[in-house]
């Protein structure tokens, strides 16, 4: 067990599943009281009993982040049960229909944008007005993808989506910098996850991504969370408006010969 968030109040959306429950769980280990926030609420209870299993305290608070009201509601609630708020992994998203961008729908674009980038700016204005009215101080992570920095063909939405996230991590950190609240982002490259299962389900997409990552493999839930728990702790506290890359060396690669 350690003790990087001993006392801490954090917040996680998209905790239902994934890379969001994975870290929930983890921060609880970590010495601090939960909050796991999502669309699904009995997969969100079932988070909040994984929780409770490890000896940790968690609330399961059902919430849309692409809804102003709702995200409010969350924050205020948070801070209502536990008395303030440290830590926010900002983790909620989905992947769209992929689709090239001459046949995508106004709609499914539209509903990407708003879960995956309206949603974190909706969770970072009133996370930060929180941790303000508290006296500043604190530690936001927003999620991204790799394909926050580099285009993908037949996911421009969601691509876009990410690049705005990373905007909006560099701008919201100074901002905030004297306020002493970090703000940082994650950028995982595939991971084993639920969305990743439904993006790679057919086997020749598989193989392809697969080839795509040096080291061989697809990431474990478990390696984004610990980054995302040490971002979110006092060891990082020289880090601010940065995106992390756990990629797997996908990245580094893009310009290799085939």
């Amino acid at each position: 067990m350690t003790a990087d968030l001993q006392g801490k109040v954090a917040l996680v959306t998209g905790g239902t599943s994934g890379i969001g429950r994975v870290t929930a769980v983890l921060f609880a280990k970590a010495g601090a009281k939960v909050v796991v926030a999502g669309r699904r609420e009995q997969e969100g209870h079932e988070t909040v009993e994984l929780i409770r299993t490890a000896g940790g305290e968690a609330l399961f608070l059902k919430a849309d982040v692409s809804k102003s009201s709702e995200v409010e509601s969350l924050v205020q609630k948070t801070a209502e049960k536990f008395g303030r708020l440290d830590v926010a992994f900002n983790n909620a998203g989905i992947e769209g229909v992929l689709s090239p961008i001459s046949r995508q729908s106004e709609e499914d674009f539209d509903r990407t944008i708003a879960i995956n980038l309206k949603g974190v700016w909706l969770c970072l204005k009133y996370e930060i007005r929180q941790m303000l009215t508290q006296g500043g101080g604190g530690a936001i992570v927003n999620m991204t993808s790799i394909t926050g920095l580099v285009g993908s063909a037949g996911a421009a939405a969601y691509s876009a989506s990410k690049h705005g996230v990373i905007g909006l991590t560099k701008s919201a950190a100074l901002e905030n910098a004297k306020s002493k609240i970090r703000i940082n982002a994650v950028c995982p490259g595939f991971t084993e996850t639920p969305m990743a299962d439904r993006i790679l389900r057919v086997p020749a997409v598989h193989k392809y991504v697969l080839s795509c990552h040096p080291i061989g493999r697809f990431g474990h839930p478990a390696e984004i969370a610990e980054a995302v728990l040490w971002m979110c702790s006092e060891r990082a506290s020289f880090m601010t408006g940065q995106s992390l890359v756990l990629d797997g060396g996908f990245l580094a690669g893009q310009n290799s010969p085939s």
